[in-house]
C-alpha cells in the first residue's frame, strides 16, 4: 500500500495562482489543507468575495480550509509602517515586510501547529530549502519580495508554480473546472492588498497631506510650488511646478520637517553608492561581488558589497537613477538570491 505523502498547508487568497497550487499538490499525493489570511477590515466585500472562490475550490478538491485572522498583527507591523514611511519621506515596501512577518512568519507557524510539513503558496519563485531563486517566468518573478524571509523558514516552503508561465496557469484553470474558470474571469488582485486606488488615499485617512509647499533646487533656492511632500517619491517628475523650466525636473529629496521637496534635472538622480541596513543574508561572506536590484522591476546592476555591523555598503559598477530610501536592495548571484537590506542613503 502506498504511503500517503506529507501534509501541506496552502496559503489561499481566492486567486488563480494559489487555487492551482492546491490542485497541483493534491495531484502529487500530498494531504492538502488551505488557509486564508484576513489581514484588514475592509467593508467592500473583499473578504467575502475571496472566501466564496476558496469555498468552491475547497469543495472541488474536497479539502478543508481555515481562516486565520491576523488583522491586529498586520495593522501594527505592515499598515502602520506603510503610513509612517510616507510621512517620514521614505518609500515603503509593505509586501516584503508582509512576506517576512505575516506569510512566512505567522502563517508558517499556523501551518506547523496544524501538523503541516510544508507551507505552499502561489508565488512565482524557487527555493531549494537554502536559497531563493528567480522563477522561470521572469515577468512574474517574486524572488525580490521574498528576500527578507528568515533563512530558517526556507526548508518548509514550496512554490509549485516556479516553472510555469502565468498564461499557462490561467489556461489550465479555465479548462479544469467551473470553480477555477470563475476565478480566471475576475480582475487580477492589486499589488498592495489594502490600497484600493492610490497610496495617497490611504495616507489621507490618517494625516492631512494636502499642504502646499515650496520646490527647491539643489542649492536651496525656491523655484516652484508643490501640493504636499507626501504626494511625491524620489524620481517623480509631475505634479509640481518649476518656474521657467524648459526640461523635465525630477524629485531628488523630500523634507518632511519643512514640507519642501528638492528637484533637479535627470543627472541629479544618478547615484553610484548605496548604504543599507537590517540585512538578511543567505551567505557568510562579508565582502563579495554580485548584482543588485534596487527596486522591483529594475535591472540588476553589477556591484561590490562590503558588510559591517549589519550594514551593507554597495558600490555600483554603473550608475542607477531614482533610488529611494526605504526600498530594498536585493543581492543576486545569477538567479540566486544571496541576501537583501533596506536602503538608508544614496550618493
Amino acid at each position: 500500500m502506498s504511503r500517503i505523502k506529507k501534509k501541506v498547508m496552502v496559503g489561499m487568497s481566492g486567486g488563480i495562482d494559489s487555487s492551482i497550487t492546491a490542485y497541483m499538490l493534491q495531484k502529487d499525493g500530498f494531504q492538502v489543507e488551505g488557509v486564508y489570511l484576513k489581514l484588514h477590515n475592509r467593508t467592500d466585500g473583499y473578504h467575502e468575495k475571496n472566501l466564496a472562490y476558496i469555498k468552491d475550490v475547497a469543495k472541488f478538491l474536497n479539502i478543508k480550509y481555515y481562516i486565520l485572522d491576523l488583522t491586529d498583527k498586520f495593522t501594527t507591523e505592515i499598515y502602520d509602517y506603510f503610513i509612517d514611511s510616507y510621512l517620514e519621506g521614505t518609500t515603503p515596501n509593505p509586501c516584503v515586510k508582509c512576506n517576512k512577518q505575516i506569510k512566512f512568519g505567522a502563517m508558517l507557524d499556523f501551518a506547523k501547529e496544524h501538523g503541516a510539513s510544508y507551507l505552499a503558496t502561489g508565488h512565482y519563485a524557487k527555493t531549494d530549502g537554502e536559497f531563493f531563486y528567480e522563477a522561470d517566468d521572469k515577468t512574474k518573478d517574486q524572488s525580490y519580495f521574498l528576500s527578507q524571509v528568515d533563512k530558517e523558514a526556507l526548508p518548509f516552503m514550496m512554490f509549485p508554480l516556479s516553472t510555469y508561465k502565468k498564461e499557462d496557469i490561467i489556461k489550465f484553470g479555465k479548462d479544469l473546472d467551473v470553480a477555477y474558470e470563475r476565478i480566471t474571469e475576475k480582475n487580477e488582485s492589486q499589488e498592495i492588498c489594502f490600497v484600493e486606488t492610490v497610496y495617497t488615499d490611504v495616507i489621507k485617512k490618517h494625516a492631512n497631506i494636502d499642504v502646499p509647499g515650496k520646490v527647491l533646487d539643489e542649492k536651496g533656492n525656491v523655484i516652484g510650488e508643490h501640493k504636499g511632500y507626501a504626494h511625491y517619491t524620489i524620481g517623480k517628475r509631475r505634479g509640481f511646478t518649476v518656474h521657467g523650466a524648459h526640461v523635465p525636473h525630477f524629485v531628488t529629496k523630500l523634507n518632511p520637517k519643512d514640507n519642501t521637496i528638492v528637484v533637479g534635472k535627470k543627472a541629479a538622480l544618478e547615484i553610484n553608492n548605496v548604504e543599507a541596513e537590517n540585512l538578511n543574508m543567505f551567505i557568510e561572506e562579508k565582502e563579495f561581488s554580485c548584482t543588485v536590484k534596487l527596486r522591483f522591476r529594475s535591472i540588476s546592476i553589477p556591484c561590490k558589497v562590503k558588510i559591517k555591523d549589519n550594514n551593507a555598503f554597495i558600490t555600483l559598477k554603473e550608475p542607477a537613477f531614482g533610488v529611494a530610501a526605504g526600498q530594498l536592495a536585493v543581492f543576486y548571484e545569477d538567479q540566486k538570491v544571496i541576501g537583501s537590506a533596506w536602503i538608508t542613503n544614496t550618493k
